[in-house]
Formats: C-alpha cells, structure tokens, sequence
C-alpha cells in the first residue's frame, strides 16, 4: 500500500518505518526542513531502541522517504495518517492546530477518494473537525472528492515502540465508513496474523480510548505513590503491599511500583486534556485532578527527604543524580521527575551533577545556562565530588553497581532512591543511607 504520514515526530516516525518494515511505500511529510535533512542524512531526531536500524533498511531499499513537499504527500497515499503534535494549552485542552492544518492540506490538494486517518492523540470530536475542516477546503475550490475520516490512536511505549508496533495488543479504529475500515484493516493484516487484535468502534469511543487508557495507568501510578507515602507513615512495605494487591488478578502487577512520579510526554498533557473535555461536557473527574495533584506532590518527595537528611540548606553541597529522561531507554526529559529534583535542589542553595545514558546531549542543551549542574558522562564520574546520590530512573545499568566504589567517591553514603531499586537490608549492610520511597530506610 501507498500510505502518507503527517508529522515525523515520534508517533509519525514509528508508525511510518513499521509500516515501511512490511513492505508499504511510505511518504513521510513533515515541514521542518532541518528535521527532513537530518532525516534524509539518515539521522534519527529521538532516541528509541531498534528505531535507528529500521529506517535505515526501509530507506536503503526505498520503502521509505522524507519530504516536505505537501502536494506530493497528498497525491501519495490514500491514506493520509496524521501524527502531529497536540501540545496542551493555557487551559491544558489539546491544541490542534496542527491536526487541522493538515486535514485541511489535504483538502487543499486531494484529486481523488483519501482516508484521513487521525493517529494523534486528540479529544473526543476532533474527528468532525477534521471532516469539516477538509469539507470546506473542497468546497472552496469546487471539487466533490469524497473522504472518510477515521480514529487510530496509538498506544506505544516510549522504549518499546518499535516491538509495540511490530506485536500490538489491540488495535483500536474507530470508523462508521465500511470502505475506509476494510483499508485499515489491509493496512494491519501484517501485524496480527496470530489472532485479530482489530477493535472496531465508534470514532467518538475510540478518540475516548486513547485518553481513558492513559488515564487509568497514570491513576495507578499516583495511587501507589500515595499508598507509598502513607506505607512510610505506618511502618508497612510497599513492595510486600504491591506483591500482595498485584496477585489479585483483579488488579495485576503492572504500573504499580511506587516512585517519583510520572512524566513524558503523554500522560501529563492527555490528563489535563481528559479534565478539560469532561470540564466541557459538564461531567468534571474528580479523581483525575486528585491524580494530578498527587503526582506533583510525588515529584517533590525525594528533595524533602535530601533535606530532612542534610538540613534545609544546602549551599556549598552537591549531589549525584542518576536518570534524566522520564523513564528508561528514552532521552525524553518532558515534565521529568528528575527536572523537579533538580529545581528543588538548585532552590535550596546546592550544585547538581547529573548522568543519564541517553539524555545527556538533550541535557546539556536544557541547563547551558545553569552553572551548578554539570552532566557527567558515566555514572561514576557523576559521584565525584558529591555529597549523595539520588535515583530518578531505572536505567539497567544502575541496578548492581559497584557499591564499594560508590561508597569511595561519594562524601557521605547516603542513597535516595527514587525507584527503589536495592532491598534496604543489603544496603544497610554495606554501609549505606538508604532512603527508599515507602520502605523501612
């Protein structure tokens, strides 16, 4: 199939090499010219493991090309997939100015029947914006092309997007158009031969879809981050509670590991988005705001414990944090717990020297201007000259480090671990602080 992506930002890149990865001949659009160039070059702009090597293959065998030229992507595909952006605004609904822009390009310059495909996560109804939207640019230059409009949320895992992609768990289209359906349904053929995945529903259930999913995963891990703070209070484990909730198949034993709170890219900005359609509709969620105000709550835990350890304040001190980037196996620092720390860290009058194996150079460019925090470029070169360590993200290669070194560099032996990844007993006993987040310390 012929199938044309808007936007190659981290949506748009995946889905384009994957589909590119089965055989499709895939025109990315994206109107950053220096993104394209780079792209062309055979530079990748994001940092997602086995990503670098599919768009290489796809490009050297031609499945896969780069452009901004916005005729050209029209005239490509029937399928025209947008995965733009959706940024959240001052009153933290969806910006889709870029959805619509591109809905409104392709009226601009369809000559034939086309399937805008809306892979951007966007609020219940943005579907009839974007008929409407490619509705009156037909209508402004005469033409009577018809189109159908479908919902195709994404649910990939930043880290593991490109085997999400290749192994979905479910594959949600919303459509009300038979002709548009049966072409998503050939487009993902490849990718669910061992059983339909394919959820066919409403375009209006499926734009809910995207948001109630993120939702509910960042409720899960608020949840257990407050019964994490309250485990400290009471003399409980968190981690003896999570084994014990998690067993109840009821519940399971994903996203429930106490930590420093959520960041990214998706589960921040689709929370405010969720409260503000439900604020629209007349139906505010009260537990989402409580979720908000947690996780925010939660990103300020490990600096309290800093200072209830070293005092309120902290000139003339420094301290190591391992992990940068929201979560392991991205370089995305996006409303990052560790930015948090780090403020709070700075506000309090102490330097900072930080590693992240893959959010460095994103690092370095965000605090050029900050001259008490210095990125490291190992994880022991980072404790140097420090007076402790906090962990922010689980990163593979912090889980058994080289403890006697560690003790050596660092002024104090004190760990904060915002991830708990040690058991407090081994740390104790080689001769460790050793402040977990809702574990005996």
């Amino acid at each position: 199939m012929k199938i044309t992506l808007v936007g190659t930002g981290y949506v748009g890149l995946v889905t384009g090499a994957c589909l590119a990865d089965t055989g499709n001949q895939v025109f990315c659009l994206d109107l950053d010219a220096a993104k394209v160039r780079a792209l062309n070059e055979g530079r990748i702009p994001i940092y997602e493991p086995g990503l670098e090597a599919v768009v290489k293959r796809n490009r050297a065998a031609g499945r896969i090309v780069f452009s901004t030229d916005v005729a050209a992507s029209v005239a490509h595909g029937v399928l025209q997939c947008i995965a733009v952006g959706t940024p959240p605004g001052e009153d933290g609904s969806a910006d889709l100015q870029h959805v619509l822009a591109a809905a409104r390009a392709v009226g601009r310059h369809m000559d034939g029947y086309r399937v805008i495909v809306d892979k951007s996560t966007v609020p219940v109804g943005t579907a009839d914006r974007v008929r409407a939207a490619v509705a009156q640019e037909l209508g402004a230059r005469g033409a009577r092309h018809a189109f159908s409009v479908v919902s195709n949320p994404e649910f990939l895992k930043e880290g593991a997007a490109v085997e999400d992609f290749m192994r979905p768990d479910r594959i949600i289209v919303g459509s009300d158009d038979e002709r548009a359906t049966q072409l998503v349904r050939e487009l993902y053929a490849p990718f669910q031969r061992n059983h339909d995945r394919l959820m066919l529903m409403s375009v209006r259930s499926a734009e809910l879809t995207k948001y109630a999913a993120n939702a509910m995963l960042a409720t899960r891990i608020s949840f257990m981050n407050e019964l994490a703070n309250l485990a400290e209070r009471l003399g409980a484990d968190i981690e003896e509670v999570r084994r014990g909730i998690g067993s109840d198949p009821r519940i399971g034993y994903h996203f429930l590991y106490a930590g420093g709170g959520y960041g990214g890219s998706c589960f921040p900005k689709d929370v405010k988005a969720l409260q503000r359609s439900a604020q629209e509709a007349g139906a505010p969620l009260g537990v989402l705001a409580a979720v908000e105000r947690a996780n925010e709550a939660q990103k300020r835990v490990l600096g309290t414990k800093i200072r209830a350890r070293f005092g309120n304040d902290l000139s003339g001190r420094c301290f190591a944090v391992w992990g940068l980037a929201f979560k392991p196996n991205t370089d995305d620092l996006r409303e990052a717990p560790s930015l948090s720390l780090i403020a709070d860290l700075l506000a309090a009058g102490a330097a900072v020297r930080a590693y992240d194996p893959a959010a460095r150079h994103e690092a370095r460019a965000l605090f050029r201007h900050e001259p008490r925090v210095a990125i490291a470029d190992s994880a022991l070169e980072c404790l140097s000259g420090c007076d402790a360590l906090a962990i922010v993200t689980e990163w593979q290669e912090f889980r058994s480090p080289d403890f006697a070194e560690l003790r050596r560099r660092l002024a104090t032996p004190a760990i904060f671990d915002g991830r708990n990844l040690y058991e407090p007993a081994a740390a104790a006993a080689l001769g460790f602080e050793y402040f977990p987040i809702g574990r005996p310390a």
